[in-house]
C-alpha cells in the first residue's frame, strides 16, 4: 500500500469508526467493515460519472472493498433503498418524512446529505454557430414551438432542431419539465438516447442536435486525458487549485436568464455564485449501520477527500474549500 493509500485510509476509517469499532453484516450475511466486504448502491444514471469515480478511488484505497453500483432512474434508486435491496442511493432529492418513517419502522438508520450541485449543460455540435441560448428559447425548443435553427440563429442552414437527452424517466427530463415547462410535455422534436454518453455522441455526430447533459459528462480531466485512479488519489490529497476545462468535441453554450444581462457557461464558479441558472442538488442516502462498508463509503463521499474528487468531475461539491476553488479556462 502506497503512502497515498495510507493517508486516505486513515482519514476514512477514523470517520467511519467514530460510533463503532465492530463490523456489520450485509444482506447476504457476509461480514463487512468500512474497508472490506460487499455493499450496493443504486444511483441516478445521470450521476454515474461522479459515483463511479468515487467507487474507483475507494476500492483503490481499500482493495478488499467491493461497492456494486446500479445506474437506474431516480425512482428506481429510491425504490431500491425503500425495499432494502441496497443500503446506498444517489438522487436529486432527499427522502421524504414518510419514506424516512417507513425505513425507521424497519429498524433502519437513515443518513442523508447533499453532496453536490450539478449543472445541466447545453451542448451543440461545433458546426453550430450558436454561442448563447436564453431560457425562453430553450423552453420553446423543449415544447416544440421552435423547430428550426434559422428561427434561433438567423441564416442557419442546420435545418430541424433535434433536442436529445438521456431517457424518458431521467431526473434531467423531470428537472426540465418542472423548472422550465411547468409540467407541460416535451415536443415531438425531443429524443431519448438512453445514456448520457449517447447524448454526447449524438451531438458530436449530428450538426442539428442540441443536448442536455450533466456537467460531469463534458468536463475534461487534466490536459484532456483521463487520469488514472492513482493520479486522482494523489491529486485529492493536495490542497491546491483545479483547472476546469470542457471537452472540445462539442460546444458548450452560455445560458442567459431573462433577468440577466450576461450569459454563463456551467463553470463551478458560476454555479457557486448562482449566476448559471440550470442546476440541481445531488444527495447521498445511506441506511448502513455504523462500522459497515456502506457507512464507510458514505463517510468518504461526504468527507474532504470525496468532496475534492467531486470537484474534479466539474460538479460543484457541497463543501467548497477556498484554497481549492476552481480556475476557469
Amino acid at each position: 500500500m502506497s503512502i497515498s493509500r495510507n493517508i486516505l485510509a486513515e482519514a476514512v476509517v477514523l470517520t467511519a469508526l467514530v460510533s463503532s469499532c465492530g463490523s456489520s453484516e450485509n444482506k447476504g450475511g457476509q461480514s463487512t467493515s468500512p474497508s472490506s466486504g460487499l455493499t450496493e448502491i443504486a444511483c441516478d444514471a445521470s450521476f454515474e460519472n461522479i459515483i463511479s469515480q468515487e467507487i474507483d478511488v475507494y476500492e483503490y484505497v481499500y482493495p478488499k472493498a467491493n461497492i456494486m453500483p446500479y445506474y437506474v432512474d431516480e425512482n428506481a434508486a429510491i425504490d431500491s433503498l425503500l425495499n432494502m435491496s441496497v443500503k446506498l442511493a444517489c438522487t436529486t432529492r432527499p427522502l421524504t418524512e414518510k419514506e424516512i418513517s417507513y425505513l425507521k419502522s424497519q429498524k433502519k438508520q437513515v443518513r442523508q446529505s447533499q453532496i453536490a450541485v450539478d449543472a445541466l449543460a447545453l451542448i451543440v455540435n461545433p458546426a453550430n454557430s450558436m454561442e448563447i441560448i436564453d431560457l425562453p428559447d430553450l423552453r420553446d425548443m423543449l415544447t416544440g414551438r421552435l423547430t428550426d435553427w434559422d428561427k434561433v440563429v438567423p441564416g442557419s442552414k442546420l435545418g430541424k432542431i433535434n433536442v436529445v437527452f438521456d431517457h424518458q424517466g431521467s431526473s434531467t427530463v423531470s428537472y426540465m419539465r418542472d423548472s422550465l415547462l411547468n409540467g407541460a410535455p416535451l415536443g415531438a422534436n425531443c429524443f431519448a438516447q438512453k445514456t448520457p454518453t449517447a447524448v454526447f455522441e449524438a451531438v458530436e455526430k449530428n450538426k442539428n442536435a442540441i443536448g442536455i447533459i450533466g456537467v460531469s459528462w463534458i468536463n475534461d480531466d487534466l490536459e484532456g486525458r483521463e487520469l488514472s485512479t492513482e493520479e486522482k488519489v494523489n491529486l485529492i490529497e493536495k490542497n491546491d487549485t483545479i483547472d476546469q476545462k470542457f471537452k472540445t468535441a462539442v460546444k458548450v453554450l452560455k445560458v442567459q436568464s431573462p433577468n440577466s444581462m450576461t450569459a454563463y457557461k456551467p463553470y463551478q464558479f458560476y454555479i457557486f455564485n448562482g449566476e448559471y441558472p440550470l442546476y440541481r442538488k445531488i444527495y447521498l442516502i445511506s441506511t448502513g449501520v455504523n462500522g459497515s462498508l456502506a457507512h464507510g463509503f458514505y463517510s468518504f463521499v461526504t468527507g474532504f477527500q470525496g468532496q475534492k474528487l467531486i470537484q474534479m468531475t466539474g460538479v460543484l461539491p457541497k463543501v467548497v474549500h477556498s484554497t481549492t476553488m476552481v480556475n476557469i479556462n
